[in-house]
């Protein structure tokens, strides 16, 4: 397999940043997006590092300078970052609300906005969203904003799906279950999931590369627990 061009964002840790080791492992060019810079992604010759705060969009003109100036075009997109805000609704501000909303939704339709000139027909763009997003699935007290968004991102993939189908370009959701991260601890604490942040990391690097072939438009539910 031709060794491609990869950008993935939430690398400081759990999923992303077993994503970004594995894509450059197997050879592929990476671009990990996050706020911190792990020392280990640094140091690795097929990955760039970026700081930048998926939630304002000033950060993000980084990604395209790099992009225009380096790559000139982008295989696979892994929006994976999330921010997560465990709280009762009542007690929610209209602030925190937006803030989730803004790295969860808004800083994905911003990173792939960016990107649309780099994507080309067989480019696949695909979005980490929740089983907590999917309208009939289960849903737990304190993630109004959290599961809420999650739920965003499916219907905007969708549409993108529809939007760029003319040019190949494919967009795709995994919704996850449970997985053993930092993130999960936030939200059910003491809770052990069956699945490592690294193996599912192998789902999704085959997904990334292959999906495309399979799905567009497409949400699909990676869950073997509820959570």
């Amino acid at each position: 397999m031709e060794n491609k061009n990869i950008i993935i964002t939430g690398t400081s840790r759990g999923i992303g940043y077993e994503l970004a080791l594995q894509f450059a492992d197997a050879g592929h060019q990476v671009l990990a997006i996050s706020r911190k810079t792990p020392q280990t992604l640094i140091e690795n010759p097929n990955i760039t590092c970026l700081s930048v705060d998926l939630s304002n969009e000033e950060d993000l003109q980084q990604v395209d300078k790099f992009i225009d100036s380096t790559w000139k075009k982008v295989d696979v997109i892994i929006h994976n970052a999330g921010s997560l805000l465990h709280k009762p609704f009542d007690q929610i501000t209209t602030k925190e609300f937006e803030d989730i909303y803004k790295v969860n939704v808004f800083g994905v339709a911003a990173l792939t906005r960016i990107c649309i000139p780099y994507l080309y027909k067989g480019s696949h763009v695909v979005t980490i969203s929740s089983m907590g997003g999917i309208q009939g699935s289960m849903k737990f007290a304190g993630l109004a904003a959290y599961s809420s968004s999650k739920g965003a991102v499916i219907t905007l993939s969708e549409l993108l799906a529809e939007e760029y189908k003319e040019k190949g370009i494919a967009f795709n959701v995994l919704a996850l279950g449970a997985v053993q991260t930092e993130m999960l601890q936030e939200a059910f604490p003491g809770y052990e999931a069956p699945i490592s942040a690294k193996e599912m990391a192998d789902y999704i690097f085959n997904f990334g590369l292959t999906g495309n072939k399979y799905y567009n438009g497409k949400v699909l539910q990676v869950s073997s627990t509820t959570p």
